[in-house]
């Protein structure tokens, strides 16, 4: 009997197109779908626990082999709403930013922002990024990423989209997360894949309904038809080269 294709996928709410389409599409006798948060996806494929991964784009070079299977990712070319950095003290005072555990990537596109744009040099501090913090400590910012950054960015005075900023920077759009393999996959899965990913993106409308309940606080049409790109094209590809070119110059011993 053939293995079935292990899948590891974003439990954030910028991912449920890519699950839609998966869920509609996919036989459940050939595809395990796990839906886990950024850093797990990434460290499943490292540990050969997953062979396919919705990744953060900065763990592909820490794969032993990695594969980009198809044009879709999470994507956005300015303004994303979902990672962010917010404090209570505006950025020239920041002494101190807590890092999101979650995802590597965004951790370093803000120590390259921090550097490249907005020049300061904080203490960087690698533990969960809660809004308690923020209240009770001047002077300290925090990168939050996903639904909690939708959630919680407006209870901060101050809030710093970070693809937003990366687009002030390099004029380009910013690649959060990609399908990304650890091995060869067969021509055939990655056709089936394509097109539930296309399926998801191109009907995400349907599950509107249902995200509206689940998130009444978010404007849930604005996010995923305008905040979120869902194609990799020759631009985004483009920022996603220099992005892995600046971590790769760039040694931050601080990064999770």
């Amino acid at each position: 009997m053939q293995n079935k294709t292990r899948i590891s996928v974003v439990s954030y709410l910028n991912a449920r197109p890519f699950v839609f389409g998966m869920e509609h599409q996919l036989a459940n006798d050939e595809f395990i779908i796990e839906k886990d948060i950024p850093s797990t996806c990434a460290s499943k494929l490292m540990g050969n626990q997953t062979d396919i991964g919705l990744i953060p784009v900065a763990m592909i070079l820490s794969l032993k082999e990695a594969h980009l299977l198809t044009s879709y990712g999470i994507v956005a070319d300015g303004k994303v709403d979902s990672v962010v950095l917010v404090s209570n003290s505006p950025l020239t005072e920041i002494k101190k930013i807590v890092l999101d555990q979650e995802s590597r990537t965004s951790v370093l596109l803000a120590k390259i922002l921090a550097k490249e744009l907005w020049n300061i040099q904080p203490e960087w501090i690698n533990e969960n990024a809660e809004s308690s913090i923020l209240q009770e400590e001047q002077y300290t910012a925090a990168v939050i990423i996903g639904d909690r950054a939708l959630k919680y960015k407006s209870t901060f005075t101050y809030c710093y989209d970070l693809a937003a900023c990366w687009k002030e920077l390099t004029g380009l759009p910013f690649v959060f997360a990609a399908w990304v393999s650890n091995k060869l996959i067969d021509d055939g899965i990655i056709q089936k894949l394509e097109s539930s990913f296309h399926y998801g993106v191109t009907h995400r409308v349907e599950i509107f309904p249902t995200l509206a309940i689940e998130y009444p606080e978010f404007n849930i049409s604005q996010y995923l038809q305008k905040r979120i790109l869902y194609k990799i094209d020759n631009k985004a590809r483009e920022g996603l080269q220099l992005f892995l070119k600046k971590i790769k110059e760039i040694s931050y011993t601080d990064a999770t």
